[in-house]
């Protein structure tokens, strides 16, 4: 035998005999793992404040009872997980068992160290530990997450919070939630990639979210909330395919942190596509029987419009409506869709078709502490019996959030007691509603003011507004009073009822006014954009403090003394600003008139259309507006404190009553009883940062006030008391600041006459606080 065959042979008996010597040992060590125990005696050891037979409970285990040692690892950690011990160690020692176990402190105290941000109240509702309760290391970490979550909504993402223990007497511990605030985690840049029809300065303007800038530290900036990212899609899903673009899509929201980790930089990719207008509407029904004339008043989506789901979803709503007024219940409105993508056109039909019979067993409010349940429900359209119709509820769900009194509302539909019911759930969630007010104005016209003022909007929880407000300024002291009840009688009837005193000191004029006045109102809608406002009015009105060098035709209106005159009026409004089919256009119309019953007979007709539309993809503004007024006395008599005055918010670059009819002696301006304007104006960026909140404007005025009436026989010589034009030509810087809205208006008078007073600069700032 070589020295080789020998080796193997070797090799071979050893891996035999280490083979046999495994199986050996795996047959002594198997009757010990398949051990059965028996205890004649179970005890517990360690525990200070748990009862003993509380944790014999937990285990399981009975004196006389035969356990396995599976069972006995069982046992050991049921008591484990009860989150009452350190540790637990289970030992047999013969016919006895022994739990031992250590267990953890009780809390004498929950507090809070580096906190400023967030004060502790507001922390301990979010801590689940409990003050004399058992510290629990799982829980007191899920607190601490909880905390840094908190943190990061404020925008500090970097924040670290630690639980940390103080030994007390006792086995009692202080529960210490360590926090390092951190650096307010800001949005840096927000951009856009694969947007050609709009600019990133536009886009950005859709966005909940906002950048920080240069000028973080003075200018207003943003945190980042992951959360609100999710609104930011939905917001700029909505802007685009609103405007026609049915196929926009974002494919991912990019965001980066820095590398100081103190800002991000949030990049939305999106795939715009391209832009369909509508070719053709039709309705088509599925009902036999069921003309489709009826409906054709609803349609507003007309060929040309670019195609817009919120214009097919108010043209549903209209025809749903119709429907209930005509009596036809359970009929669903399926837009169907025609896409034709060789001209970009879009035929929209209307398929009217039955629905299932649903019905609403009933509608349950929860979280309302406050609110009175009946505000919540004026909100529905629905009462309890009527047909289900889904997007009802939604429209109700969006109008209680619009009411502004609920932090968070949340509108479901469930299952009823019976079948075909459902009962409408509403989840709602208080907020405050009340505020108070202390702030500062300044504008050319009245100088340096002061404002104060209480508001609260949900009066009493029974949905009513009531307000006081006081201002002062170099001119003028008003003090106002206004309540409003927006349903009053439980219909969509508004009640307004407004107290206003008003008294001028006028540096500019020989003569001071006092007028005082009460006029409740009715306000209610006459169409889809249209409402319209009854009133009666009691107005006092005094001509105070005459200088006896001011005008005679001023000295002979104060001889009249104080006045009082009663009047009914309307007003008709009608805005589309909003809720239009063009996103891009809005229309404003406005025409009222008041007249004067009793002792003063007079009628007061004031008129004002604007129209504004986006261009140059919808960063420019173009405005244009034309107003004006008339006041038709019976004796063609009328006081300085009826007539109209032209002040800047009407027409710019003249000084408060620095045009329109004066006295040729004293220069006192007096007013007029007709006046009409036309104002042409745009609004535009200024290429600078956003975050500065400064754009630029132009704007072109022209217009006049005249007609003084009737001079009492004074005999006072009235200077423009013809329709003698002004034209006006300016520039407007807005800055939008923390101290509140600036405006700055450069003006040049093209046309103006002699005596007029007129103004090459003025500005208006407001802030409260």
């Amino acid at each position: 035998m070589t020295a080789r065959s020998r080796g193997a042979l070797a090799r071979r008996l050893t891996g035999a005999a280490s083979a046999a010597a495994l199986i050996a040992a795996i047959s002594a060590v198997a009757p010990a793992l398949a051990q059965d125990f028996r205890f004649e005696e179970v005890s517990v050891e360690g525990n200070r404040r748990i009862e003993t037979g509380t944790i014999l409970t937990y285990a399981g285990i009975s004196r006389g009872e035969t356990v396995s040692a599976a069972a006995l690892n069982d046992a050991g950690q049921r008591i484990r997980e009860t989150g009452l011990f350190r540790s637990v160690e289970i030992r047999p020692e013969g016919g006895r068992l022994v739990i031992e176990v250590t267990e953890f402190p009780t809390i004498n105290r929950i507090g809070f160290e580096g906190n400023a941000k967030i004060d502790d109240a507001e922390l301990a509702q979010l801590v689940t530990a409990t003050e004399r309760r058992v510290y629990n290391p799982a829980q007191a970490q899920t607190d601490a997450d909880a905390i840094a979550a908190a943190y990061a909504e404020r925008g500090r993402i970097n924040a670290v919070v630690r639980p940390a223990l103080i030994e007390r007497s006792d086995n009692r511990v202080d529960l210490v939630y360590q926090i390092t605030e951190g650096g307010v985690t800001e949005i840096e840049r927000i951009s856009f990639t694969g947007n050609r029809a709009f600019s990133d300065r536009r886009l950005r303007g859709v966005l909940a979210t906002s950048q920080a800038g240069p000028l973080r530290q003075l200018i207003k900036s943003d945190t980042f909330v992951a959360d609100r990212i999710a609104f930011d899609r939905q917001m700029l899903t909505d802007f685009y395919r609103s405007r026609g673009y049915v196929d926009f899509e974002i494919l991912d929201v990019d965001a980066e942190l820095t590398r100081a980790r103190d800002a991000y930089l949030l990049t939305f990719n999106v795939r715009e596509g391209q832009r369909y207008q509508v070719n053709n509407v039709n309705i088509a029904s599925e009902i036999p029987g069921l003309s489709t004339t009826r409906f054709d008043e609803a349609i507003r989506l007309d060929r040309g419009d670019y195609y817009s789901p919120t214009a097919v979803e108010d043209d549903i709503a209209r025809m749903e409506r119709i429907a209930i007024r005509d009596g036809i219940d359970f009929l669903r409105i399926e837009p169907r869709i025609t896409r034709n993508p060789r001209d970009l056109s879009l035929e929209v039909t209307y398929v009217l078709s039955r629905g299932e019979r649903i019905f609403v067993e009933r509608i349950d409010i929860e979280g309302n502490s406050t609110t009175l349940d009946r505000v919540v429900r004026q909100q529905f359209r629905t009462v309890e019996g009527d047909p289900f119709n889904p997007r009802a509820v939604r429209e109700s769900a969006e109008r209680i959030r619009a009411l502004g009194y609920f932090a968070d509302a949340q509108v479901n539909a469930r299952p009823g007691t019976e079948p075909g019911s459902v009962v409408i759930d509403v989840d709602v969630e208080e907020q405050p509603t009340g505020s108070l007010s202390f702030g500062a104005n300044y504008s050319t016209d009245d100088g340096f003011g002061l404002v104060a003022g209480f508001a609260e909007r949900n009066f009493l929880g029974r949905g009513q507004l009531f307000s006081l407000d006081l201002s002062t300024s170099e001119n003028n002291r008003v003090i106002s009073f206004d309540f409003a009840e927006p349903a009053f009688l439980g219909r969509d009837l508004r009640f307004g009822f407004g107290v206003d005193y008003r008294s001028t000191d006028n540096d500019s004029a020989l003569y001071d006014t006092d007028t005082f006045r009460i006029s409740p109102s009715f306000t209610f809608p006459v169409s889809e954009n249209g409402r319209l406002q009854t009133y009666y009015a009691a107005e006092y009105n005094d001509i105070t403090d005459v200088d006896p060098d001011a005008s005679d035709i001023i000295i002979a209106e104060q001889a009249e003394d104080g006045v009082w005159t009663n009047s009914l009026g309307y007003s008709y409004s009608y805005d589309t600003r909003r809720s239009g089919l063009d996103p891009d256009t809005g229309i404003l119309l406005r025409f009222g008139q008041e007249f004067g019953v009793g002792d003063e007979s007079f009628v007061k007709t004031t008129a004002l259309a604007s129209a504004e539309t986006l261009v140059l993809g919808e960063d420019v503004l173009l405005r244009a507006t034309v107003e004006g007024g008339i006041i038709n006395h019976s004796d063609g008599t009328t006081r300085v404190t009826d007539r109209f005055f032209m002040g800047s918010r009407i027409m710019r670059g003249f000084e408060a009553g620095g045009i329109g009819p004066r006295d040729a002696d004293t220069d006192d301006a007096l007013g007029g009883n007709k006046y009409a304007v036309t104002r042409l104006e745009a609004e535009f960026p200024l290429g600078l940062p956003e975050d500065y909140g400064i754009s630029g404007g132009a704007f072109v005025d022209y217009g006049s006030v005249w007609d003084v009436g009737s001079t009492r026989g004074t005999g006072a010589t009235v200077l423009y008391d013809e329709f003698t034009p002004r034209a006006v030509v300016g520039a407007s810087v807005f800055w939008d600041t923390p101290l509140g809205p600036l405006r700055f208006n450069f003006t040049e008078a093209l046309e103006a006459e002699e005596f007029d007073e007129t103004r090459g600069f003025d500005l208006t700032i407001s802030s409260r606080f």
